[in-house]
């Protein structure tokens, strides 16, 4: 598909871009529920120089940290393709682990809905499906203490974290929406996108058995491949030096030269 051309809107940034010359394609990052573009920090420099690394930033936390977080995909999603259309200039591919899964899978069907345009490739990570069937825990209104052992028991937020309990005041609104959100989402039958899709999961994530995540290949006419990695639901922590050659192996095969 033709990439869009459209002016850029809205003086608060969405989009982290880090700038690459010789850059023939940029990797848009999604992160996890709670998460942030922190996460994506040392992608850059083991990613090859064609290859220009733009993490999402979401309401609620680092410089939009003021802002409301989204309790709902679809509002999110409505603001991201309109914030994200400035940057189509070029071939781009989505990644999103978990919470980001998610909001890469939708935000890639609302640009090919809205403007005509797919990303070359979809790499989705620690989450089922969308037409598996199962709701997300509901989690997001239990009280502090529990909600705090459900974040331990996911092994997603560090234990030092957990026990600041200033930081923990001002996170917490960001992580109960974040669950809240994928709690509401609702996956919406639809075409197939044309884009190729690779899906990574945890070996030992107890969450996201692998047939749920094969069932990945229903949403797309193109190629799927899953890599199921050492790890539990956040190996995306622990397998960076795995994550990335396989990242760079989908991609690379999108790059056209100069």
């Amino acid at each position: 598909m033709s990439q869009a051309n459209l002016k850029p809107t809205g003086p608060h940034p969405w989009f982290q871009v880090q700038p690459r010359s010789a850059a023939r394609i940029r990797l848009f990052c999604f992160p996890y529920a709670g998460g942030s573009s922190a996460i994506f920090r040392q992608w850059s420099r083991d990613l090859p120089r064609e290859i220009e690394l733009v993490p999402a930033l979401l309401p609620g936390r680092e410089l939009k940290l003021r802002e409301p977080p989204y309790t709902h995909i679809e509002p999110l999603i409505e603001a991201l393709a309109r914030e994200i259309t400035p940057l189509l200039d070029k071939p781009f591919a989505f990644f999103g682990h978990s919470m980001g899964a998610i909001i890469s899978f939708e935000l890639a069907r609302r640009l090919r809905t809205e403007h005509y345009v797919e990303p070359s490739h979809l790499v989705v990570s620690g989450r089922r499906s969308p037409r598996v069937p199962v709701r997300d825990p509901y989690i997001h209104n239990l009280p502090d203490p529990e909600f705090f052992a459900e974040l331990e028991e996911m092994n997603g937020t560090p234990r030092e974290v957990l026990e600041h309990q200033e930081l923990m005041e001002i996170l917490s609104p960001m992580l109960r929406a974040d669950f809240e959100l994928c709690y509401n989402y609702d996956y919406i039958p639809g075409e197939p996108l044309q884009c190729p899709i690779t899906v990574l999961g945890g070996l030992e994530d107890k969450t996201t058995p692998r047939h749920e995540l094969e069932a990945w290949c229903d949403e797309t006419t193109g190629n799927c491949q899953l890599h199921m990695l050492k790890g539990d639901h956040f190996f995306i922590n622990q397998q960076h030096a795995t994550i990335l050659p396989i990242i760079k192996k989908a991609l690379v095969a999108h790059i056209q030269p100069f």
